[in-house]
């Protein structure tokens, strides 16, 4: 008997030690096969997560930030010891034991793979396995990933310390509402950095791994502080905090941004704009939208935040004016059902939730509302961030009419407004002003004219209402504004300023029939000098020019200038019938300023990588000073442009005075600076494009209005009219903190003086309002001996001509050469402002 019981355990212990033996042998095979084409873990060694880019203006104020995966990197050593202790206690109690996997975990995750019939493998993964799995391996839930997972996470932990894993795991980790690290997490839902997170705050980011989808404030907010104290529970049980803490922070409510007990991070920021929009069009396609999206670039914008503010500003009240001007009312469109309006929370929720593009939130000082109730004198509104509520009087509805009926002005809040629309308004003293945004649009900019830094660029009304940027994505007809492109071409090829060209009708046959190109006004100067054809903006003048230069010389100087690329040499392409982009002609605007030198614009002065390694830098001159210890009493540092020479400076310098013509006696002559100012103006056929650009000596700025699908802006609408207030409003703010000089004249050439009105020389002590003095190159000035341009076309006879000094500007007093006073008044029979364009 005994020796059969010893014979059934001998037997019994070799089926056991044999079992044991093979089992060995086949997870030895197991793992053998998994171990053969596991991806390298030395990545890990050189872990570059996605990060944040940042984007900060020159004060080094952050203003934007861009993210695939919002990530913000922290070495272990900065993050603190709660927030580390909580996340060990929450996901991985013996992680600074074990070898990287957890038998008893493992197990237990067994155990549970089998009672679901084998379809769930979850859980039992250490810090160390999870790090392998977000980063080498795919999230299948399979038995052979968990092998794999296992082999790795044993390698592992042979070559990296217990504090590099946990800083991989603490940054990569996936915590919810795109945040990704512990970093962004307490920014997104706290509005904190992590030395200021308490341990409550701590425990809830150390419960959000496991499902943070499921543990969201708002929606699920007793199952958050269930697992928020859960974790507070093992931090108390594995000894890092007493027990006072535990039950003073598991006593405490769950605080968070999503529930409006914190201001979100973002509100801190000024709101998204053209201007950082634009950076991140076109770093995209400079470094690729993977780098921009995720590679920690840190960004110094050229923006100025005032300028910007005042330029946006500035085009807002322009475009509102024209739309006011129309009279009629278009509204948001958006509405509130009258079942959420029965009580404040409920309107105020549902005002919330219109989108931005209806009712834009980045207009300074409009705020949407929603019509709570309408009498015949008031309407009763609530207002979005404004206790209570308020009323817009009738007397504020009495410029509009509803769209669509009639000609007939509100007289009563109903005729414009019903109970639940939805509204923008603006506070004007004691009550509430209707707002709408514009149907018509613009675009405004302003650059240095030295260095090409963009300090302003608006391109549109409101960026909330619509996203696309006419700075620099609308291409435009320039009209006008492309006349002195021409001149400086002629001025080149042996004109001078006072060139007499001869201002009548012309016909010019073309494939698609006779075109008869035309003034503003049908009136003529007859034979006049070049000077006037800038200043007064004639059609007929330009054409005849770019008739007798070559349109080929044209389109050469404007692809030189960036104007167009190419520009098609159509005699009507001389009065800016191609289009462009506001982007090109700022910057070719600029080469006139600054002497006739390239400049690039650029909204970005220097981008650095992840490591502070700067990888662009936008401003090449060259500062040999700049490296010595100390500069002689006095002195400056020397700062050396090695810069493209466009064209002569001595034309660049005859460009601007032309154009500071244009803004003492010509369609600019509206705007007043105390500072030298020279621009042109523009508009197109049926004014379906306006603009204004123009210039000190240190800045250039351009305004363009018109609708998105070019239709007439009216028969009043003129580029001085409508975009010259814009670049008065904005520059006269500018020229505050930019200031301005007269224009540098440049050397080796001489002054003469000429009458202003027929071209002729005078003599060197010649006074009087027809005096006008010329900066002439060497040799110049023959090519003015009583040449008359026509372009081949013939002048024609007994035409409307002005008078001497007459212009369509209205009353003009001028002193002859003889020192008389001479008023030339008015006409009656044609326009009183116009800058030309296509006709």
């Amino acid at each position: 008997m005994i020796r059969f019981l010893f014979s059934t355990i001998g037997g019994l212990f070799s089926w056991i030690v044999t079992g044991v033996v093979f089992a060995g042998l086949i997870a030895g095979c197991v793992f053998w096969i998994y171990s053969r084409d596991l991806p390298s873990y030395e990545m890990l060694e050189q872990y570059t997560p996605k990060t944040i880019s940042r984007v900060y203006s020159g004060e080094g104020r952050l203003i934007d930030e861009f993210a695939d995966e919002r990530r913000i990197f922290v070495p272990i050593d900065a993050v603190p010891p709660i927030v580390k202790q909580a996340f060990v206690s929450a996901e991985d109690q013996n992680f600074y034991s074990h070898k990287g996997y957890d038998l008893q975990g493992i197990a237990s995750a067994l155990l549970t793979w089998g009672r679901s019939g084998f379809h769930d493998l979850r859980g039992g993964s250490t810090i160390t396995q999870q790090v392998t799995k977000n980063l080498l391996l795919d999230g299948s839930r399979s038995i052979e990933r968990k092998v794999k997972e296992v082999i790795l996470a044993s390698r592992i932990e042979h070559v990296m310390s217990k504090d590099q894993i946990l800083e991989i795991y603490l940054n990569e980790i996936f915590l919810g509402a795109n945040s990704y690290g512990v970093a962004a997490a307490a920014q997104t839902y706290f509005n904190k950095t992590l030395a200021q997170l308490t341990p409550g705050e701590a425990a809830y980011l150390a419960a959000l791994p496991k499902k943070p989808s499921e543990l969201n404030p708002v929606r699920n907010y007793q199952t958050a502080v269930d697992r928020r104290n859960y974790v507070l529970r093992r931090l108390y049980e594995d000894g890092h905090i007493d027990e006072a803490t535990l039950k003073a922070e598991q006593a405490a409510p769950l605080k968070t941004v999503q529930n409006g007990d914190y201001q979100p991070f973002r509100a801190t920021l000024p709101p998204r704009d053209y201007f950082t929009d634009e950076i991140r069009r076109q770093l995209s396609r400079s470094f690729g939208q993977a780098e921009f999206f995720g590679g920690g670039l840190t960004i110094r914008a050229t923006i100025d935040p005032d300028m910007q503010s005042v330029a946006a500003k500035a085009l807002q009240d322009g475009l509102e004016k024209y739309d006011r001007g129309l009279g009629i009312w278009r509204g948001t469109g958006a509405t509130i059902p009258a079942a959420k309006l029965g009580t404040e929370q409920s309107w105020r929720d549902a005002l919330d939730d219109v989108p931005t593009d209806k009712a834009p939130r980045d207009v300074a000082g409009w705020f949407p509302a929603v019509v709570l109730s309408l009498n015949d004198k008031a309407a009763q509104v609530g207002v979005m961030d404004h206790p209570g509520t308020g009323t817009v009087p009738v007397a504020d509805m009495t410029w509009a009419r509803k769209d669509g009926r009639g000609t007939a002005r509100a007289r009563k809040p109903s005729d414009l407004l019903a109970v639940g629309d939805v509204v923008e308004v603006k506070q004007v003293d004691d009550h509430w002003s209707l707002r709408q945004v514009p149907q018509v649009e613009g675009s405004f900019m302003a650059m240095d004219v030295n260095t090409g830094r963009v300090i302003a660029m608006q391109g549109g009304f409101s960026y909330q209402s619509s996203v696309f940027n006419r700075a620099t994505q609308a291409w435009r007809q320039p009209g006008s504004n492309f006349k002195p492109f021409v001149y400086a071409a002629a001025l080149d090829s042996g004109y001078t300023p006072e060139t007499v060209v001869v201002d009548a009708p012309i016909e010019v046959n073309t494939p698609q029939g006779l075109w008869r190109p035309k003034n503003s006004e049908n009136k003529y100067y007859g034979p006049v000098p070049l000077r006037i054809g800038l200043e007064q903006s004639r059609n007929l003048m330009t054409v005849r020019v770019a008739q007798d230069i070559g349109m080929d010389t044209v389109a050469k100087y404007a692809e030189r200038f960036g104007v167009y690329d190419p520009m098609q040499p159509y005699l009507a392409n001389a009065l800016g019938s191609q289009e462009t982009t506001m982007f090109n002609l700022v910057a070719a605007y600029a080469m006139f300023a600054n002497g006739g030198q390239r400049v690039e614009p650029t909204l970005v002065d220097r981008v650095q990588d992840r490591w502070g390694r700067t990888i662009y830098r936008h401003d090449q001159r060259d500062c040999e000073d700049c490296k010595q210890q100390n500069i002689a009493k006095g002195l400056g540092p020397r700062v050396v442009a090695d810069r493209e020479q466009v064209i002569d400076p001595i034309t660049a310098y005859q460009v601007v005075s032309l154009m500071q013509g244009v803004m003492q006696r010509g369609t600019g002559h509206g705007i007043s600076l105390p500072v030298p100012v020279a621009g042109k103006t523009g508009t197109t056929n049926d004014a379906k494009d306006v603009w204004f650009t123009g210039y000190t000596s240190n800045l250039v700025a351009s305004c363009h209005i018109g609708y998105d699908q070019p239709k007439t802006l009216g028969r009043s609408a003129y580029g001085a009219t409508l975009c010259g207030p814009v670049f008065q409003q904005f520059m006269t703010q500018a020229v505050k903190t930019y200031g301005g000089s007269a224009f540098k004249v440049p050397p080796g050439g001489y002054w003469a003086k000429f009458d202003r009105y027929s071209g002729a020389r005078l003599s060197d002590d010649a006074s009087g309002d027809n005096v006008q003095a010329e900066y002439l190159r060497p040799g110049q000035e023959r090519h003015n001996d009583g040449e008359i341009v026509d372009g081949g076309f013939a002048m024609g006879q007994n035409l409307p001509l002005f008078q001497q000094g007459e212009t369509d500007q209205g009353d003009a007093e001028v002193t002859t050469s003889t020192g008389e006073t001479k008023v030339i008044p008015k006409k009656a029979d044609y326009g009183t402002l116009s800058s030309g364009g296509l006709y």
